[in-house]
C-alpha cells in the first residue's frame, strides 16, 4: 500500500509462481520498467530468475523485507553488488 501511496506501479503475489510469472512479464514485455521492487521472501524462490539480472543496468531489482522482517538478502545482494563494482567490501560486515 505504500507503494501505490507513492504513485508507483504494484503487482501483489501471494506465491513465488505467481511473482515469477509477473517478473517474466514486466521483463519481457515492457522495458520501461528501471526498478523492480520484490519482498525477500519471494526473492529468495526465484533466486534463478533474479540471478539473470544481477549485471544488467536495468532492471534494477531490489530486495526488500515484508511483512515478516528483513531475511538480510537484500543487504547481502547489496554488498554483493558494491564487490563487483569497486572490487572490494567497502559496507563491512
Amino acid at each position: 500500500m505504500g507503494f501505490k501511496a507513492l504513485g508507483l506501479e504494484t503487482y501483489p503475489a501471494a506465491e513465488a509462481q505467481e511473482a515469477g510469472r509477473i517478473l517474466r512479464s514486466l521483463t519481457r514485455e515492457h522495458d520501461d520498467y528501471a526498478i523492480i521492487y520484490i519482498e525477500e521472501n519471494l526473492a529468495a524462490q526465484l533466486s534463478h530468475e533474479i540471478e539473470k539480472f544481477k549485471d544488467s543496468p536495468t532492471p534494477a531489482i531490489i530486495l526488500i523485507p515484508g511483512r515478516e522482517g528483513s531475511l538480510g538478502l537484500g543487504q547481502d545482494a547489496l554488498r554483493s553488488a558494491v564487490e563487483r563494482a569497486v572490487g572490494t567490501n567497502i559496507l563491512g560486515d
